[in-house]
């Protein structure tokens, strides 16, 4: 086995963990010109200058934690897409807990959360813009904004990457900024307070919004609210990054399922939540004209004789849009589905153990061909190889130490 490490540990920090998932321990702004020679990555390396080159494109991966103890902000390190090795991660920048992160498809600039409580003598979290040295890899603050809501822990950029949408766990509220000339976040556009409860007294007591997307047209919003058993959908105005309950302006999961991440196919026409606390996905046909899911089917991510505890965690569509991916933590597995393309349903391909346990989350590099497991309470990354026909992944032997990984970010550069 193949393994890059790091003298100081990444950690993720426990206060907050119970808070935004899983108690293991318990104005319109004008859009960015692109910057010539940096490849757009859907806004979905230990020495960059040396970095690895693959078709003449250089790929660095960021890596989002939370701090306290051994970890100082967010790491990066480089990916070789041809073996999928990764070199021993430095750090990019010092913050605190920025959890999860996206890149303006520019290439120039990177937004994290920071999962606290309390910003600047205030109840709340807080965003952060970073400005991308073309060079190193490594990162410099521009700004923060508070996000009017404790623990964020999801941050994403709409389709025209005009602004950033976030969602605050303990605050069960959504937040949009604009996007600045200079990279920077203006103050907020927009502020949704969702509102009641569901059937789980110790996780379902308020609304708890764990995640927000938009769909590939960017006219709507979608974020999972795992305290309320709902996916909550907005119609989305991006010129002035505004959003506006829709009709119908949600769809339900069964009680207690605790809808965590979702994600939609390419093509936009289907829409998959991974509900945290029933270890279940959930297909949805998603209407472009009216913003409606109708429920397709749910399904297990489990094997039928797993007895353990387990949560669910992340879901993606791979690129191509045949197959879906989901991490379960405590059955410590990527989950594998195949796509129906006519009807949007699944089938289980299988389970495979992330070597690590706790997979909070993991990325699938822009060409497909890897997908990068990050086992938070393992302190590794565990690169696997995706076989492009039938979605199985196979263990590449490259992984690298990495203290408790929460989010893993692809940055492409020619």
């Amino acid at each position: 086995m193949h393994r890059a490490s790091v003298g100081i540990l990444i950690v993720c920090g426990p206060a907050l963990l119970g808070a935004c998932g899983l108690a293991i321990a318990r104005g319109t702004p004008r859009p960015i010109v692109l910057r010539e020679g940096v490849r757009p990555v859907t806004a979905r390396g230990a020495q960059p200058e040396r970095g690895t080159r693959t078709g003449g494109k250089r790929m660095i991966v960021y890596i989002g934690t939370y701090t306290g103890g051994k970890s100082k902000g967010i790491y990066r390190c480089t990916f070789d897409t041809n073996t999928g090795a990764l070199s021993e991660p430095q750090l990019a920048v010092e913050a605190v807990n920025p959890s999860f992160l996206t890149i303006h498809p520019g290439g120039k600039y990177l937004y994290a959360v920071n999962e606290i409580g309390e910003f600047q003598g205030k109840p709340g979290g807080a965003v952060s813009a970073f400005a991308i040295d073309a060079r190193s890899g490594d990162l410099k603050l521009l700004n923060q904004q508070p996000t009017r809501g404790g623990a964020p822990c999801h941050i994403t950029l709409d389709r025209e990457a005009r602004h950033v949408l976030v969602a605050n766990y303990s605050g069960g509220s959504v937040i949009v900024f604009p996007i600045l000339q200079d990279g920077r976040l203006g103050e907020a556009t927009s502020f949704v307070q969702h509102e009641g409860k569901s059937v789980n007294p110790e996780r379902q007591e308020g609304p708890h919004a764990h995640s927000i997307y938009t769909d590939p047209s960017g006219k709507y919003v979608v974020s999972a609210d795992l305290g309320l058993d709902q996916v909550r959908i907005y119609r989305y105005n991006a010129q002035q990054g505004q959003l506006t309950p829709n009709d119908p302006a949600f769809a339900r999961t069964a009680p207690g399922a605790g809808p965590r991440h979702f994600a939609f196919t390419p093509d936009g026409r289907f829409g998959y939540v991974i509900n945290e606390l029933g270890n279940t996905v959930t297909a949805y046909a998603f209407n472009s004209a009216t913003g409606a899911l109708q429920e397709i089917q749910t399904v297990s991510t489990l094997p039928g004789d797993f007895q353990g505890q387990n949560w669910t965690a992340d879901v993606q569509v791979h690129p191509s849009g045949k197959f879906l991916f989901g991490s379960n933590r405590g059955h410590d597995s990527i989950v594998a589905f195949a796509i129906d393309v006519q009807t949007g349903r699944l089938t289980l391909l299988g389970q495979t153990p992330t070597q690590g346990h706790i997979p909070r989350n993991f990325g699938i590099d822009p060409t497909g061909r890897f997908l990068i497991a990050a086992n938070q309470e393992s302190d590794s990354l565990v690169v696997f190889r995706i076989d492009d026909r039938t979605g199985k992944l196979t263990p590449t032997g490259h992984t690298a130490t990495v203290g408790k990984p929460v989010c893993v970010q692809f940055l492409v550069q020619r």
